[in-house]
């Protein structure tokens, strides 16, 4: 029975093919909208779950205060930079109860040359010392990392990202103890980065890491501040060690009793959950505009099942006088407007996961199938569709034979 009404239904779609496609684009369109923009911002969240998973749980970072915030009910304003003094004297102060990192951000216009090889003005170099690389979870590909000595004297060495090595050396070359020139700074280098890829579309290849003395010889370390990371062994110990650190930096920076902190202090799951927060409204806006492109496909939904009803009017007259019962007209209607929706809601899925995973493929984040989302999708076009169809269904179900067959 089921099977004999798709086949009518099928039928009686090709029969009104303009219409019914243009109804089934409307109708692919809000379900395309909807399934890529989760698309692209569910790939989104699961590069940032990997950006950070390196971190781990047991680590938390302190840096300035970068815009003003809410103390006891009034705003305050933005603080001063972590300058290089209080960051060392914050790790001098924390030996023994958790590792500390300190870095600082020295420019993202840099320019590396070997000979006659230079790349282009857009390497990041930043400050770092001997524990920067075990406490952000980099690892090298060859070489050696910076030891005590060469942090506390400034030494002429860098770390190099791979697409730095790529641009100044050839592939049969072994970049660690050759000399290279940071803008007009020439430096040994001591080891090779392992290869991270791309984030957000920026390469997080394309960086040069020297001792934080490095940065304030060649940098201005005017209004530049340092950042602080920290690790625990346990995450049972991390509460405590915030607790700690914090007690300890407003003593370093000078914070009186009673004012608010002038910097600072984000555990590394609570900076995953942030980034994933603002990807929120990326779904909302994307549900938004499947909704109100699926409201107006609905609309039109309804005018083509009155259409159809109305040029159909002697065909139910004939199936009635046949025997067909008013339940049997009602659920014909509803299984054709229930196929024409969801034809509209595969071709939107499919084009939405395309699109959207296109969108991931740019940014280089990973490929993803929303398979809640696309659930949601088939269920808002099945609603759709009976919602649309419901009353053009109620209306031909009503018609009596007699008048039906009396129209021309």
């Amino acid at each position: 029975m089921l099977r004999e009404m798709v086949w009518v239904a099928l039928r009686s779609i090709q029969g009104q093919a303009l219409r019914t496609t243009l109804t089934v684009g409307i109708i692919g369109i809000g379900i395309m909208a909807l399934i890529a923009m989760v698309t692209a911002t569910e790939s989104l969240k699961s590069n940032v779950r990997q950006e950070f998973s390196s971190l781990g749980t047991q680590s938390f970072s302190i840096d300035r205060m970068r815009s003003g915030g809410m103390f006891n009910g009034q705003r305050t304003a933005p603080s001063t930079p972590i300058d290089y003094r209080e960051a060392l004297r914050f790790k001098r102060e924390a030996e023994g109860s958790f590792d500390v990192s300190v870095s600082v951000f020295g420019t993202g216009m840099a320019t590396a040359t070997r000979g006659n090889k230079r790349t282009d003005p857009n390497v990041s170099v930043q400050g770092v010392d001997d524990l920067y690389l075990p406490v952000s979870g980099l690892t090298l590909a060859s070489g050696r990392n910076f030891n005590v000595a060469e942090i506390d004297n400034g030494a002429a060495v860098v770390l190099l990202g791979q697409s730095v090595v790529g641009r100044l050396f050839e592939s049969w070359e072994d970049p660690v103890g050759q000399h290279v020139l940071v803008g007009a700074q020439r430096y040994i280098v001591a080891g090779v980065l392992e290869a991270r890829g791309t984030s957000f579309g920026m390469s997080q290849d394309n960086q040069i890491l020297m001792p934080l003395l490095g940065v304030r010889r060649q940098y201005s370390d005017e209004g530049r501040s340092y950042n602080i990371t920290c690790t625990v062994e346990q995450t049972e110990e991390l509460e405590k060690a915030v607790d700690e650190a914090t007690g300890l930096m407003r003593m370093v920076r000078g914070d009186a009793p009673g004012q608010p902190h002038s910097f600072r202090v984000r555990q590394s799951n609570q900076l995953v959950d942030t980034l994933l927060e603002a990807t929120d409204g990326i779904t909302l806006a994307a549900v938004f505009i499947g909704l109100i492109t699926l409201f107006g496909a609905g609309i039109g939904l309804m005018n083509i099942m009155l259409v159809s009803v109305s040029e159909r009017t002697r065909e139910i007259g004939t199936r009635k006088s046949l025997g067909a019962s008013s339940q049997a007209i009602r659920t014909q209607f509803l299984v054709e407007v229930m196929v024409i929706g969801q034809l509209g809601g595969v071709a939107g899925i499919a084009l939405g996961l395309a699109v959207g995973n296109g969108i991931a493929s740019y940014f280089e984040t990973p490929f993803v199938v929303p398979w809640g989302w696309v659930t949601v999708g088939i269920v808002l076009c099945l609603l759709t569709s009976l919602a649309s169809g419901y009353y053009p269904a109620r209306l031909a179900a009503k018609l009596d034979p007699i008048v039906a067959l009396g129209r021309e």
